[in-house]
C-alpha cells in the first residue's frame, strides 16, 4: 500500500476474484471503498456501527461488517461481495442462496438482502462442508442475529435458508471427487 503526498492511500485488493486498486482516504471504510471506488453497490450503508448486517461481505473467507473494517486493512486480501456470489451468465448463474431468496419471496425492500444473502451463504456452505444435515430454527436465528430486516417477520427468510441449505447439500453430494464447491 502506498500513501501519496496528499495523504491518499492506494489500496490493492482482490475483489470477487479480480485484482483491483483504488485511491482511498486513510479513514475510509471497506464499505466506502467497495461502493464508491469499486462501483459495487450490493453492500448497503445503514448503521455504520456493525449492528444491522446490511454491509456484510467476506474478507479472506470470513463474513465481516464492511462498515467496521478500514479499507487499508483489506490491503492484499480477498474480498467477496454479494455480487461475487453468482457466476457470469445472469440469473441462471445465481448462487443457491440467491435463487432461494427469490423463490421463497424472502426479498422485501431489498435493503438488508445483500447482507442476509452473504450471512446465509456462509451458514449453508459451512454446514454442507461439515456434512451437517438440517438446520434447526435456533441455529438459523443465531446465524441471522446480526442482520436486521424491518420489513419481514423473517419467516420467508428462514424458509429461504432451509431451501438454500437443501440445495447446497444436494450440490455438495453430487460433486465428483476433486471438484471444488462454490
Amino acid at each position: 500500500m502506498r500513501q501519496s503526498t496528499d495523504g491518499v492511500i492506494v489500496l490493492r485488493v482482490s475483489v470477487n476474484g479480480e485484482s483491483r486498486s483504488a485511491e482511498v482516504s486513510p479513514g475510509a471504510s471497506l464499505l466506502t471503498a467497495l461502493r464508491e471506488q469499486f462501483g459495487l453497490p450490493g453492500a448497503k450503508n445503514a448503521c455504520e456501527q456493525g449492528e444491522c448486517g446490511s454491509c456484510t461481505v467476506y474478507l479472506d473467507g470470513d463474513p465481516v461488517c464492511s462498515c467496521l473494517v478500514a479499507a487499508a486493512q483489506a490491503e492484499g486480501r480477498q474480498v467477496r461481495t454479494v455480487e461475487g456470489l453468482a457466476g457470469a451468465g445472469g440469473p441462471a448463474a445465481q448462487d443457491a442462496v440467491q435463487r432461494a431468496f427469490l423463490a421463497c419471496g424472502a426479498v422485501q425492500c431489498g435493503f438488508c438482502t445483500p447482507g442476509l444473502v452473504v450471512a446465509v451463504h456462509d451458514l449453508v456452505h459451512r454446514t454442507a462442508e461439515n456434512h451437517s444435515e438440517d438446520l434447526d430454527d435456533a441455529t438459523i436465528r443465531e446465524a441471522l442475529a446480526g442482520n436486521l430486516c424491518r420489513c419481514t417477520g423473517y419467516e420467508k427468510i428462514i424458509e429461504a435458508v432451509r431451501q438454500a441449505a437443501a440445495d447446497v447439500r444436494s450440490e455438495h453430494r453430487s460433486q465428483r471427487p476433486g471438484q471444488v464447491a462454490a
